[in-house]
């Protein structure tokens, strides 16, 4: 089961990754930092890369480039200037908006053919082994 996994996320990923850059010139690991900021505006980079379950390093080009880009804002905490706030720029904020109306229909064709039912089930199931994968891996 984790083979398989690995082979439908990587599957996807690839899918979507193509798509991404194709279109919007943006990789995975942008579109992710992207995706949270669009969520959770205002965090740091380690923030981005907790939630993400990035590595630190790929989070870190990730940001660089759309800083570079425009694609971000970064600002300096005043209580300690060695942490940076990221937020989506108002370029940004376009990106994330029409890449993610690609990302749902994207889904939307993934998931083409299964009954609600089967959706609910699937939610459920990955929720569950989700959880059980982190209790798994907590020493």
């Amino acid at each position: 089961m984790p083979y398989r996994l690995s082979v439908l996320s990587n599957t996807v990923s690839t899918t979507v990754a193509r798509a991404y850059d194709k279109r919007f010139k943006v990789s995975i690991p942008e579109w992710r930092v992207i995706a949270v900021l669009g969520r959770f505006p205002g965090l740091s980079a380690v923030e981005v890369a907790e939630r993400t379950l990035m590595d630190k390093v790929a989070v870190s080009r990730a940001v660089t480039k759309l800083i570079k880009n425009g694609r971000i804002d970064r600002e300096f905490a005043d209580a300690d200037r060695r942490r940076s706030i990221l937020n989506l720029s108002e370029k940004g904020k376009q990106l994330h908006d029409e890449i993610a109306t690609l990302a749902l229909e994207f889904e939307r064709e993934l998931l083409e053919g299964l009954t609600a039912e089967q959706l609910e089930q699937f939610d459920v199931i990955l929720e569950r082994l989700l959880a059980r994968a982190r209790l798994i891996g907590t020493p």
